[in-house]
């Protein structure tokens, strides 16, 4: 199950992304699919074929997990 993630790097726009599993605490690095910016454009310091980043980890400042279309749920309080 992929997910999405919105890394914010250091001194950079954040970059959201996709990644097949969640990275092991032992690695040293992140390895993004189809990484563009929070609007969907394209991220200026990389080429638009690009399909996949592999950012160290000393550049990112935090990593947000997305939730996905299913993971998503409205809480509503209804009045009985």
């Amino acid at each position: 199950m992929p997910y999405t993630l919105l890394l914010h790097i250091l001194n950079e726009d954040a970059v959201i992304g996709e990644v097949e599993e969640l990275p092991s605490p032992t690695s040293s690095y992140l390895m993004l699919n189809s990484p563009r910016l929070r609007d969907g454009r394209d991220v200026s310091y990389l080429l638009p074929e690009t399909n996949i980043v592999i950012y160290p980890w000393v550049r990112i400042h935090s990593v947000e997990v997305l939730p996905t279309e299913g993971d998503e749920k409205l809480v509503t309080f209804v009045r009985e």
